[in-house]
């Protein structure tokens, strides 16, 4: 999952036009026994072109969310773009909390109980794993990216990325527990749309500590 770090390099890019192009295709995403993954969220997302570039993506109405509901975040897997926030909604009837350790982009956001929603706002490109301090088994990952020509691939890994600007560019799939996503390298060409095809092999959920460095304890039914 580090590697996905170096990802938000912005490279070196042409002279954009204005009628851009459309990257489409399809992402597979096996287990490391070789079998299909099922239920496998999928975010896609080009690296490359400058986030204010003709024909950018208009930012969210609304804050991208991941809710707490069932013991699990929901969605486990979500894609926003520098300085956009995520809100944090709990929809259980019982405490949860959320918080980071990813490097640079540490963050907590305390316990609150259900009805209750909290928001933090990323300002650097990368990689966010996020957990619950008391429930262990709660994990998801929040990919923050320098442009907004990213999607969520469809239920059967189809996709489409409009308006991106002509050039040389990186496309990028990437799901959880996944060692490092999988990438192309793609020419976009003005009112064209070209076709890729990746795929991911993902492993076990990794183990990981609570917020306090610690191994988790007991059946994380208290708060500390």
């Amino acid at each position: 999952m580090r590697h996905l770090l170096a990802l938000v390099v912005v490279l070196a890019v042409p002279a954009l036009a204005h009628a851009g192009g459309s990257v489409t295709g399809k992402v597979t995403v096996t287990e490391t026994d070789g079998k299909a993954a099922q239920g496998a969220e999928v975010i896609v997302y080009v690296v490359g072109p400058p986030a204010d570039a003709p024909g950018a993506p208009a930012a969210p109405s609304k804050k991208v969310q991941i809710e707490q509901k069932g013991r699990r975040f929901v969605p486990d897997l979500v894609a926003i773009t520098i300085n956009d926030e995520v809100e944090f909604p709990n929809r259980d009837s019982f405490l949860h909390n959320v918080f980071s350790q990813s490097p640079g982009r540490k963050f907590d956001l305390g316990s609150y109980k259900k009805g209750e929603s909290k928001s933090r706002a990323f300002s650097q490109a990368g990689v966010i794993d996020v957990y619950c301090n008391i429930h262990p088994e709660m994990a998801a990952t929040i990919l923050v990216l320098p442009n907004r020509w990213h999607t969520r691939a469809k239920a059967d890994g189809t996709f489409t990325l409009d308006n991106i600007p002509a050039g040389n560019w990186t496309v990028f799939a990437y799901t959880r527990r996944a060692t490092k996503p999988a990438s192309a390298k793609v020419t976009v060409a003005d009112k064209s749309a070209t076709t890729v095809n990746l795929s991911v092999t993902r492993g076990a959920e990794a183990e990981h500590l609570n917020k306090y460095g610690s191994k988790y304890s007991g059946d994380g039914g208290t708060y500390r």
